[in-house]
């Protein structure tokens, strides 16, 4: 028997589906000489610090740092955690091979690992390794499975970086706490978090310490066209006037004119990172909301596999692009012309020396169905762009027109698409505000022509630097803080970037949950706790983004095999030693915080539980795990069983605490508002599920 341990019951579902193991037992899929089954989500965690030493459970700046021999894993306390895992551990105890079918990524890897680890599992292990969903794809997987040892070395970096985290946060977390916290503050400590809102806080303190300035500009106007002075921008309108006179008094003379063609290279295929941006800009979606979408077309099989960091494709891809852009019917008037002659094969797209787990991220060419309005916006940035890089490039005239008036030099230039190439596939799009001298066409102007001219003084006032949005603070966290526009060097700065395209998005949710960052409008902003943090933090290695990035740098190269685990972990415990005494005895308590309690004492909000509807076994079969729909919450093996509740019964859409008091107890508390069949009247009763479970409204 062979079992394979999927990443979620949906995937495991696909996998049985495709494997033939038709027969659905509690907790897998069985048949065919196949169990499937599968975690979801983390079932095992790192030990806390009180699992080594009881004495650790409790802060005391005496104990750090906390730094243990060996790291130990342990599964996660949760009922619905616990059956699945002695499920799997029973499986792996009884079978002839593993198949890990975990997801194919650094975080998937860690998972499996894991709770093969934790179950003790002797059996030969070999890896399914696929970058999307569909039938075809999980097929030929299977023709193709790798030996797990060839990701040992993915493994040893999500260790590393699951033990780094660990170090970083249970440390730096309890450290700046107890020495700075005031009552039950906590000062939330993160190795990409606290980095990212270092430079937050920096561009705040720009922006506050931003002194508006006046200036004036020379510029004048030729034959209808616009020149402006080559000379540094004048701070007195004195200065100004004086040049403005020196222009009236002469003739302007062009010095040269030139006209050169050039071509606007295609856009790249996205990579997660570059579709957050997009989205963000066009939809205003956050980065969390944009990796949720992109993951959900991938389990709806509509595009490939989302947590990547390339722009480029496997060469083995080349042949199966027709036959994917032949899929997309829906955009055959793009697709048509393309399609009439063979696919380049260029060194832009395709190359593997570029790609290392995934390739980026395009269509799979399957119909698109079932989808939700902003899934088809996200679906709509990839279609286009994939179809986008197979066109030709964008053909532009660019002119550069010299003038001068007396010594003054003036310049112009002008930017005119001859053939649009490529910007055919976004002509439906809302045109954006012409860049300056952006489609303007230019009279033609001989050298040494002169003439009249129109002289004018231009006033204006200096800007502040730009807050970050969520588009600009994902590119800074991919460069470590830097400035880079350029393509070709933003592939070469992403191996330093601050984290992982998979959890920049969480991170930047991280901080906007603890109130060190809040948002107005598209803008990022920090607040007094976040800037008062940084403020705290005295210690470069902390805020960094660049020394962060180099630290992401090990882990790509322990991921690579050029770095070794041993030492990585050897390098944080010294740092952190020297970090503990450091704060402890070196840093002046500068900056205090105070639990927001004391200042107001309202009373402190209940938090939300979060209710798992997909860890409760049907109340009905108890057989088969329940599934959240989009109308209702049902019984997963929904055709057998046949129980379901609706999320909005008599009018009324029930609260989630509600519907689990249905299912659960039976019956949920009293519900006021409730329409009454037949008449206007608004009244007030319970629901309850009756001996056939069939939901019932009693009337109180």
């Amino acid at each position: 028997m062979k079992v394979c341990i999927a990443e979620k019951p949906s995937v495991a579902k696909d996998i049985a589906e495709v494997l033939g193991a038709k027969q659905r037992n509690d907790g897998y899929w069985e048949g065919n000489g196949y169990q499937v089954t599968w975690t979801f989500g983390h079932l095992c965690t790192l030990k806390e610090p009180h699992d080594y030493n009881e004495n650790w459970k409790y802060w005391k700046l005496e104990d750090l740092p906390i730094l243990p021999q060996n790291f130990g894993i342990k599964l996660i306390q949760n009922q619905g955690v616990e059956k699945q895992f002695n499920t799997i551990a029973r499986l792996v105890q009884n079978c002839d091979e593993v198949i890990n079918c975990g997801d194919a990524g650094q975080e998937g890897e860690l998972i499996q690992r894991w709770v093969l680890l934790k179950a003790k599992c002797k059996a030969p292990i070999t890896r399914l390794w696929i970058s999307s969903l569909t039938e075809e794809a999980i097929r030929e997987g299977f023709d193709d499975l790798k030996d797990a040892t060839k990701y040992d070395n993915l493994y040893a970096a999500g260790s590393a970086r699951a033990m780094g985290d660990w170090i970083l946060g249970i440390n730096g977390t309890r450290l700046f706490t107890k020495k700075f916290g005031r009552g039950k503050t906590t000062l939330s400590i993160g190795r990409v978090q606290t980095p990212t809102l270092a430079m937050i806080v920096a561009r705040q303190k720009e922006i506050d310490g931003f002194t508006s300035k006046e200036y004036w500009e020379l510029k004048t106007t030729f034959k209808g066209q616009e020149f402006n002075c080559q000379i540094d921008r004048l701070n007195s309108e004195k200065r100004a006037l004086g040049g403005l006179a020196y222009l009236k008094e002469r003739e302007f003379e062009i010095t040269s004119f030139e006209q050169k063609e050039g071509k606007e290279g295609n856009p790249r295929l996205y990579d997660l990172t570059s579709i957050q941006v997009d989205a963000n800009k066009k939809f205003g979606f956050s980065a969390d909301d944009t990796l949720k979408h992109v993951q959900s077309l991938y389990e709806k099989k509509l595009v490939t596999y989302p947590r990547v960091d390339t722009t480029y494709l496997s060469e083995d891809l080349h042949p199966k692009i027709p036959n994917i852009l032949k899929g997309m019917t829906y955009y055959s008037r793009l697709t048509e012309s393309i399609l009439q002659k063979p696919i380049e094969k260029s060194k832009t797209i395709f190359n593997d020396k570029k790609v290392t787990d995934h390739h980026a991220i395009i269509p799979t060419g399957v119909a698109v169905s079932g989808i939700t309005p902003n899934e088809q916006q996200i679906y709509d940035l990839i279609a286009r762009r994939f179809i986008a890089v197979f066109y030709p490039p964008c053909i532009v005239s660019n002119t550069t027109v010299l003038g001068k008036v007396g010594d003054l030099e003036f310049k112009a230039t002008g930017k005119q698409i001859l053939k649009p190439g490529w910007r055919e596939v976004y002509q439906t799009d809302k045109k954006p505000a012409k860049a300056k001298g952006e489609e303007s066409i230019m009279p033609h102007f001989e050298e040494g022509e002169k003439g009249p001219h129109e002289p004018v003084v231009h006033k204006g006032k200096t800007s502040p630097p730009k807050a970050y949005t969520e588009a600009t603070l994902l590119r800074a966290m991919e460069s470590a803080g830097r400035q880079v526009d350029d393509e070709e060097m933003r592939e070469l700065m992403k191996d330093n970037g601050i984290g992982r395209p998979s959890t920049r998005a969480n991170i930047i949710e991280t901080l906007f949950r603890r109130k060190y960052i809040e948002k107005k409008r598209k803008n990022i902003n920090a607040t007094n706790t976040g800037m008062a943090l940084i403020d705290t933090i005295q210690n470069d290695l902390l805020k960094s983004a660049e020394l962060t990035g180099q630290w992401e740098q090990k882990l790509r190269l322990i991921e690579k095999g050029e770095y070794n685990l041993d030492v990585f972990k050897q390098e944080l415990y010294v740092m952190m030693r020297q970090l503990t005494d450091e704060v402890i005895f070196n840093t002046p308590s500068s900056v205090q915080f105070f639990d927001e309690s004391e200042k107001k004492p309202a009373p402190k909000k209940r938090e939300k539980k979060v209710i798992n509807f997909s860890m409760m076994d049907c109340p009905k079969c108890n057989s088969s795990k329940l599934m959240k729909g989009k109308t209702a919450i049902g019984c997963s093996n929904f055709k057998a069983c046949g129980f379901k509740v609706p999320f909005e019964l008599m009018g009324k859409k029930l609260t989630e605490n509600q519907l689990s008091g249905l299912i659960q107890k039976g019956k949920t508390t009293t519900i006021k508002g409730i329409a009454h069949p037949g008449s206007q009247e608004k009244v007030s009763g319970k629901f309850r599920l009756d001996a056939t479970f069939n939901i019932q409204f009693e009337q109180a």
